[in-house]
């Protein structure tokens, strides 16, 4: 049993009612709806939200019936696992124990098809506790990102001995891409964060990863998903 999940919170800061906005033609939440419901692997669908109107759609669509999410995970504080815990939970009485707990970003509408099945059978082979959807990180602590000292003065965040002088000389650094995760159910009733347990990279091209918080990210990928669909108009 694969529970695909996606957390929907009515409130957004950065783009108010991002999630439930349209774009390239439909609610952004629907670009990884449709994933859920088109793939293969999963077997229920739920959606966390505190959003009347998402819920609502989702449930239409074939969601699970789990009720609003409680209002101390709706919070601009509340963390990812606390609602992923939840919505297990609430979706497991349903559904019966889930083999694995599949979660899409719903500001991270780029991923393809591919890539879920990919990270599915990922988790499968190698077992881990979760599985995470990463890039090659444009900066590299060890070489480009730099951070002040009490004087103000900029150091080098993580340096090595002797230095770093080219890219390809520092250690490889990943960018944690919220897009694609999938969790060993027991880990995500156990764990109280992400990092706790053996996690490991599901590597994606850095285009395919950007995800939506502000409004510049909004065009971005508004124009991204365009020349897509444009793409796809031609083949």
């Amino acid at each position: 049993m694969i529970i695909g999940h996606i957390g929907a919170r009515k409130g957004s800061k950065g783009v108010p009612g991002k999630n439930f906005r349209p774009i390239c033609g439909k609610p952004l939440i629907d670009w990884s709806l449709d994933q859920l419901f088109a793939s293969p692997s999963v077997d229920a669908v739920v959606v966390s939200t505190d959003d009347e109107a998402i819920y609502e759609h989702a449930i239409a669509r074939g969601a699970l019936k789990i009720g609003l999410r409680p209002a101390h995970l709706a919070t601009d504080t509340a963390g990812k696992w606390g609602v992923w815990q939840h919505a297990q939970g609430a979706a497991e009485a349903l559904t019966g124990p889930a083999t694995a707990f599949l979660d899409l970003d719903c500001t991270s509408p780029l991923r393809l098809p591919e890539d879920i099945e990919n990270a599915l059978a990922l988790f499968a082979d190698q077992h881990p506790d979760m599985v995470m959807s990463c890039c090659e990180a444009r900066k590299n602590p060890y070489f480009n990102l730099v951070e002040p000292d009490e004087t103000g003065a900029l150091h080098v965040s993580k340096p090595l001995p002797g230095g770093v002088v080219a890219r390809q000389q520092a250690p490889v650094v990943y960018e944690h891409a919220a897009s694609t995760y999938v969790v060993d159910p027991a880990y995500l009733k156990r764990a109280n964060s992400l990092y706790e347990g053996r996690v490991i990279p599901y590597l994606m091209p850095a285009e395919r990863c950007v995800d939506i918080d502000s409004p510049f990210d909004f065009t971005l990928v508004e124009f991204l998903l365009k020349t897509r669909l444009e793409e796809q108009k031609h083949d």
